[in-house]
């Protein structure tokens, strides 16, 4: 069913102005300026892009590199490879073009050189300038035009402090030349003033997370803290000056903290009374009306009115895409139409509210500003509380339409290099040859009465459900903490599970927790005088009763049904949704694992038992090959008892994963987890009891690896042996289980994952903002002691020196410290071991490599700061052996070739990255790169069930990937049945009754 949109009493207002607008849009050139257009490469580039979808994509994606190309040849050979794919169907001339053999070539060159000057050409119709004084020019042309204006300043990434600094400083400096130019401005009326008050001549728009490289809604307070005292630093200078100051609105997540932040700014004694600064409303968001409702309450408490600039928003692609690969609600309207409906009812709202509000209605649908014309003219709202807004080069025959109609219009005018602007640049260039887009449509001579149409919205835009489901497994989701009540929630767990620090856990046999004589303190590695919890350790005699225990147990679970056992799982997963912020607090304090990453774990926890669960029941159905007069099933059995070796840096997850695996494909199973996180594994078993799980078919057997573990591993009734951890141990299991021992008639699976020297390649295509920022997490992400972190980065030499450079900035500006705090994105090494290992090494790499970064760290945990080595050779010993630890080496390698060799040079193949926008690399690196789980273009750490089965190859393993589709495999032993179905030479052939 179709729903009309409520026909108000504005709708014949709007289409009469929408009408007249549209007439002085559509005004006919002359026939010199079309065949002007014509010639124009940038002009043919976007009608291109609006006829071709595949040359769209591929175009785009060539002018997002082309910032990082620093020669002709290198932009011709990246334009063939770009436009050369199959997926595009190229238009002749651009054919003829790219019909060069070589990219040194003359033919290549002039490519090059044509391709290069569309694009500035195109980018210099969006970007009002690369220097102030540009702007300047742009900004007093527009005025002459009786045209205001707002100036958003465009740069790379914020992803450090020395970054987040000059960007408060530029905007300054930007401020102070503007108000000294515009000393020399002669007073437009239009513009400079409305209802006898005088309107500042220049605005500044700013981003709240660009004045911290560390903001984060996690970290709200934080966050908060130093991004306010930056922004009253604006905020006083812009008085000084007489200049207004804009905030936009950046990515959802960032949304609820940057109105609480400003909202309370602006409520201080020296802000309160301010009415030349605006906040931003994004249109595209669901709960948008409910915030604008939201921010007119409060400014009705304010008593000072301040400006909401009402945009549809940029970041819709992204938002969509995080929303469905993150398994979270999508913030974003689906269809534009939704969008524009919601624009009009905010609108609306804004313009019956103008005592409170001043409203800039930014649009580049002629419908969507002529509907607020009509609103603010029906009801008699003052010229100073109303103003249209368009973007620089998008809007401009609307903004002159809309100022000859007495209006008064601003125009946001982003400036700044071109090459980092490139960004904008393709968001504008989206915005621009979209389908939906208004522009197009308008361009493409659309029917009056369809462009000027209410927006209609179909009742099933609501119901659109995400394609994923449609496609298998649907993992759980994290936790959002932009919300604040998940906030609160998080902080509650940790006050309760403090209360339970210091306990004793007691493992658990056939059904039965028993006593032990041997304990061990689990502590918490960020402060190692508190006791996690006192871990009771098993004795060899009582690993025996154990082995028992499975064997009596074995016969019953081999035979309770597949479903029966699925379920189990199942359970286990709601009982860990039900627990996951007590889990994660446990993981903090146990093994001081920050809370985000920690609370990722627990989802990956739960996506095993449901994703193994769904995969055995899957298996169950075997495989029918049958042929007339005889059946043939191939199926499967579980292979006895399994024992489970679990690490300590993913306590919950790695222990869950291997010991449901095991479980559900009928195999009784013993949990030996590593002694520095025997708490959490006690938890996971707490859930499993709870779960349903049978006596003796799991039990939890806590107790020193070269004892218990040895016994284990070397029992002849132990079938299979699931192990992550170091390779050395790793290594020694695999030998001892090879060896037949008296009593065995079978031979021992073994499973293990045994860590890498994971290494990511940026290459001097590679978008140097994307490429530090994944660099840093994956390296520092839990200070390193991921099975999949990144310990070497290889860097192009043309880039070298620069990359270095930034990503010691950007590793300067974490924040190090007990990982309970929301700001802690480096914690501490497990313990204290690991910590003097990784010390021996540091010293190791500062005789074979320079120190680039050696950041101090506090002194009552295990802490070891950020390390960074450049120029370290690429067979050194820091580049070659596992280090587990936040220590990183930067390697030179003067081409891809030879990177790839580097990267290929260790005895590990786990996890590996490449930064590139280079087609061919990417090709190379796919083929090459000898890794069992490779990134392109982004961070490699954070596997997800089904969607990145995780494991390696080489010395770092040997089995099936964890969450795929074979690693229930495993712990299974194929059988095939076949069966002569003929009696007496009669045979059931089906149709034939």
């Amino acid at each position: 069913m179709v729903l009309q949109v409520e026909n108000s009493i504005y709708e014949a207002k709007t289409q009469e102005i929408a009408k007249q607008v549209l007439a002085a849009t559509q005004e006919n050139r002359s026939f010199l300026a079309s065949l002007r257009d014509q010639m124009r490469w940038d002009d043919k580039l976007l009608a291109w892009a609006m006829s071709n979808p595949g040359l769209r994509v591929q175009l785009f994606r060539f002018i997002d590199t082309l910032p990082a190309l620093h020669s002709k040849s290198e932009i011709a050979s990246h334009l063939q490879e770009y436009l050369g794919d199959e997926s595009v169907e190229l238009p002749a001339a651009l054919k003829g073009m790219l019909n060069f053999a070589n990219p040194d070539s003359m033919p290549g060159q002039v490519a090059a050189t044509t391709v290069e000057t569309a694009v500035q050409t195109l980018a210099h119709k969006y970007i009002s300038g690369e220097n102030i004084q540009q702007v300047i020019k742009t900004v007093e042309k527009l005025r002459k035009e009786k045209m205001a204006f707002t100036i958003d300043l465009l740069g790379e990434a914020v992803i450090t402090e020395t970054e987040a600094q000059s960007y408060l400083e530029r905007y300054m400096e930007l401020m102070q030349q503007l108000v000294e130019a515009s000393k020399k401005w002669s007073h437009i009326p239009a513009i400079d003033e409305a209802d006898g008050e005088m309107i500042p001549k220049v605005q500044v728009s700013v981003k709240l997370t660009a004045f911290y490289s560390q903001f984060d809604p996690l970290n709200a307070d934080g966050s908060e803290e130093r991004v306010s005292d930056r922004i009253r630093i604006l905020l006083r200078r812009a008085k000084e000056l007489g200049a207004a100051v804009h905030f936009d609105m950046e990515q959802y997540a960032y949304k609820d903290i940057t109105f609480k932040i400003l909202k309370k700014l602006l409520l201080e004694e020296e802000f309160r009374q301010r009415t030349d600064i605006g906040i931003t409303i994004q249109a595209y968001l669901r709960d948008s009306e409910e915030d604008a409702k939201d921010i007119i309450t409060w400014l009705k408490q304010r008593g000072y009115p301040l400006t909401i600039r009402l945009v549809k928003g940029a970041y819709w692609d992204q938002e969509t895409i995080k929303a469905e690969q993150k398994h979270w609600k999508q913030p974003v309207f689906n269809d534009k139409v939704a969008t524009d409906a919601n624009f009009e009812a905010i609108t609306q709202l804004l313009l019956e509210n103008h005592e409170y509000v001043y409203s800039a209605i930014g649009s580049h649908n002629v419908r969507s500003q002529s509907r607020a014309i009509a609103i603010a003219e029906s009801l008699k709202v003052p010229s100073r509380r109303f103003e249209m807004q368009v973007l620089y080069g998008m809007g401009d025959k609307i903004a002159k339409a809309l100022v000859d109609k007495g209006y008064r219009v601003r125009v946001y005018c982003p400036y700044g290099d071109l090459l980092p602007g490139m960004a904008y640049l393709i968001r504008r260039l989206l915005e621009n040859t979209a389908n939906s887009s208004f522009l197009r449509q308008n361009l493409e001579n659309k029917p009056v009465d369809e462009l000027l149409a209410a927006p209609i919205l179909l009742s099933h835009a609501e119901a659109q459900r995400r394609r994923e489901e449609k496609e298998g497994f649907v993992g759980v989701a994290d936790t959002d903490f932009a919300e604040e009540e998940k906030r609160m929630v998080s902080q509650t767990a940790f006050q309760n599970v403090r209360q339970l620090l210091g306990k004793t856990y007691l493992p658990l046999i056939n059904g039965e927790y028993v006593n032990t004589t041997t304990f061990v303190d689990s502590l918490n590695p960020s402060n190692f005088s508190q006791v996690v919890g006192k871990v009771g350790l098993l004795s060899i005699e009582q690993a025996e009763e154990a082995m028992k225990a499975a064997k009596a147990a074995f016969p019953g679970w081999k035979k309770t049904p597949v479903k029966q056992r699925a379920d189990i799982l199942r359970k286990a997963a709601e009982l860990m949704e039900e627990r996951r912020a007590e889990l994660s607090a446990w993981i903090v304090l146990e093994v001081g694992k920050p809370v985000k990453e920690a609370d990722g774990e627990v989802s990956e926890a739960i996506d095993f038992c449901l994703y193994y669960a769904d995969e055995m029941e899957r298996l169950d159905q075997g495989v029918i090959y049958d042929v007339a007069g005889e059946s043939n099933r191939y199926i499967y059995q579980p292979k006895g008892i399994a024992v489970v070796i679990s690490p300590w840096n993913f306590p919950l997850a790695i222990a869950c994963g291997m010991t449901v695996a095991a479980l559900v494909s009928g195999n009784c199973t013993l949990l030996k987890p590593a002694e520095t996180s025997s708490v959490i594994t006690s938890k996971l078993t707490e859930i499993l009891i709870e779960a349903g799980i049978p006596k003796g078919v799991f039990q939890y057997v806590p107790g020193k690896g070269s004892q218990v573990g040895a016994y284990l591993v070397n029992h002849p009734d132990t079938h299979v042996i699931a192990f992550t951890g170091s390779q050395e141990v790793g290594c020694r299991i695999y030998a001892e289980a090879a060896i037949l021992k008296p009593g065995q008639k079978h031979l021992k699976k073994v499973i293990a994952e045994m860590g890498g020297k994971n290494a990511i390649i940026v290459d001097e295509s590679a978008d140097l903002d994307q490429a530090v920022v994944g660099v840093v997490q994956s390296a520092f992400g839990y200070s390193g002691q991921k099975c999949s972190a990144c310990s070497r980065v290889i860097v192009l030499e043309p880039i070298y020196d620069a990359f270095v450079e930034r990503l010691v900035e950007a590793t300067k500006s974490l924040n190090i410290g007990e990982t309970e705090l929301p700001s802690t994105q480096v914690g501490p090494v497990i313990d204290a071991n690991s910590r003097d290992r990784i010390l021996e090494y540091i010293e190791i790499g500062k005789k074979e490599a320079n120190l680039a970064l050696e950041l101090s760290a506090p002194s009552q945990g295990y802490f070891i700061g950020p390390v960074i080595f450049s120029e370290v050779p690429a067979n050194g010993v820091i580049a070659q052996q596992e280090i587990f630890g936040p220590v990183l080496s930067v390697i030179r390698a003067k081409d891809f070739t030879e990177a790839l060799e580097f990267a290929n040079s260790t005895n590990y193949a786990l996890t590996g990255g490449l930064y590139s926008r280079t087609p061919s690399h990417i090709a190379q690196a796919q083929a090459d790169f000898e890794v069992g789980n490779l990134y392109i273009n982004r961070n490699i750490t954070g596997a997800i069930v089904a969607r990145q089965p995780f494991g390696g190859f080489k010395l770092s393993g040997v089995g099936s990937k964890a969450g795929g589709p074979d690693y229930l495999l495993q712990f299974l032993e194929p059988r095939t049945i076949t069966e002569n179905i003929q009696r007496q030479g009669f045979a059931p052939i089906e149709g034939n009754e």
